[in-house]
């Protein structure tokens, strides 16, 4: 697919930042964190943009291996350098964008993400070295900045203005018609090494990108919709999907598996939808899988899973009612046990994901949540500390209620990249929340039925039996880093 665009003035380099090793901070993920698993995320946000901005480049630095030296010589060729920044990678980004300034005083620098769209005064005033920050979608407040529109025309956009001071430009309206928006895959191909992007769970290699944006549940801890990408799911038609889809079978023959990165790809909204894709993918004969809610109806998963379907990502996040309920998850614990008893039924696998120390977690409720999840015995887990990202109805409460100081999500990871424990209760500590992670996966993983499975698993294929090995030795490695 191809959009008229103008020729940009400014030779443009979008960006992901030397960064931890693994750090998934590029990826439209809930949290931004260096994985149990080293994992890597397509710099999708980031690729969407660079599609609108002929002769861009893409550069994914943490992907790539690339040291902070080999990323500074690239971008020394480049005009303007845009790049992509998250809450806990906020800090490093900004020391790298002052390095670039110094290899290039007159390069322009601006910074997108949903910490610029929640915070862009206090995201200019941290560093001069950064020019301008883009608030709401960026796609095309990126490729007016690249065409070298004047700063003070340009909307969604938060600039320092010549006296140095910041000026904020009126909000730039959400996209509405989304098959207007270019292709992602033809800017992965061109730009990006395909075999260093891998998760899991997924079949490598893999391609993941979005068929919409938004998410109309009003999850309290979810970053996304509550900053970029809004509560309304404006989704591209199945036909514009199955086309970019197409292109990725005839250009990345290499590719094992789509994965359809939408918040929640299967909403209630949106089945029509979903089935109309899912026959389109069969019909190509590609695997796929997708990001689902606990509630899909079995004869819409059935229609998935006769169409190519592999795996569906679940976000459980608690085996408690009240806890479900606190963060307005939309689902009962029942109605997600029915779903996961149909998947098994269908033979569609379930990468689960848990969140630890959510409002009203306690001993009791962290005991309820590990049951459960032996319970519904997902292939694969996930499991989170609850990040209260600035933003979220989750940060605003934490602080209201002094389980959080103001400013403190600044320390959502270690130095390393490593999640942890921001919230604690006057009856549940911080520590005990980041213990109760480690014990989690040893009681879901170190069970009999579980290890059998994975070894069934391994003996099937050679190559599933080295991937399984090297992320059995990296899993260990996160266990000993928790203290087990």
């Amino acid at each position: 697919m191809t959009v008229t665009s103008s020729v940009p003035r400014l030779k443009t380099l979008f960006l992901q930042a030397p960064s931890f090793d693994g750090f998934d901070g590029g990826a439209g993920s809930r949290y931004q964190a260096k994985r149990e698993i080293k994992s890597f995320w397509f710099p999708t946000w980031l690729a969407q943009p660079a599609a609108l901005v002929p002769n861009s480049r893409l550069l994914d630095a943490p992907a790539d291996a690339l040291s902070v030296a080999q990323t500074r010589e690239i971008a020394r060729d480049y005009d303007l350098v845009i790049m992509h920044t998250s809450t806990p990678s906020f800090p490093t980004d900004a020391k790298f964008a002052e390095l670039l300034k110094q290899d290039n005083p007159k390069i322009m620098i601006g910074l997108v993400g949903a910490k610029t769209m929640v915070d862009p005064e206090g995201s200019l005033k941290a560093t001069a070295a950064v020019d301008f920050v883009c608030r709401e979608e960026f796609d095309y407040t990126c490729k007016e900045v690249a065409e070298g529109l004047p700063l003070r025309d340009i909307t969604g956009l938060s600039y320092r203005s010549g006296d140095g001071s910041i000026v904020h430009n009126p909000p730039r309206a959400m996209i509405e018609n989304m098959d207007l928006l270019p292709f992602v895959a033809p800017v992965y191909r061109r730009d990006l090494k395909i075999e260093n992007y891998f998760v899991g769970y997924l079949k490598h290699p893999y391609v993941s990108f979005y068929t919409g944006r938004g998410c109309r549940s009003k999850c309290t801890f979810c970053l996304w919709p509550q900053t970029v990408g809004g509560h309304r799911y404006r989704v591209r038609s199945a036909e514009n999907v199955i086309a970019e889809v197409r292109w990725i079978q005839q250009h990345m023959p290499e590719v094992k598996e789509i994965m359809f990165d939408d918040d929640t790809f299967t909403d209630s909204s949106n089945l029509p939808r979903v089935e109309a894709i899912a026959r389109g993918m069969g019909m190509l004969g590609m695997t796929w899988s997708c990001n689902a809610k606990a509630n899909v109806p079995y004869n819409t998963l059935k229609v998935m899973k006769d169409h190519g379907l592999r795996l569906l990502l679940v976000g459980y996040e608690s085996g408690d009612d009240q806890i479900l309920h606190n963060i307005k998850k939309g689902l009962r614990t029942d109605i997600a046990r029915r779903f996961s008893d149909d998947c098994r039924k269908l033979g569609i696998l379930i990468h689960g994901t848990f969140i630890l120390g959510l409002p009203g977690e306690t001993t009791e409720t962290i005991e309820r949540t590990i049951n459960f999840a032996k319970e519904i015995n997902p292939h694969t887990i996930q499991v989170s500390l609850a990040a209260p990202y600035p933003g979220t109805t989750l940060y605003r409460q934490a602080v209201d209620n002094g389980w959080l100081q103001e400013n403190e999500a600044v320390n959502l990871v270690n130095d390393q990249g490593v999640q942890l424990a921001a919230i604690s209760y006057p009856h549940l500590s911080k520590q005990e929340i980041f213990h109760s992670m480690e014990v989690f996966y040893r009681r879901f993983y170190f069970r009999p039925s579980k290890i059998w499975e994975i070894v069934k698993e391994m003996l099937a294929s050679w190559e599933m039996m080295k991937r399984r090995l090297r992320e059995g030795v990296e899993f260990f490695r996160f266990l000993r880093a928790h203290g087990a």
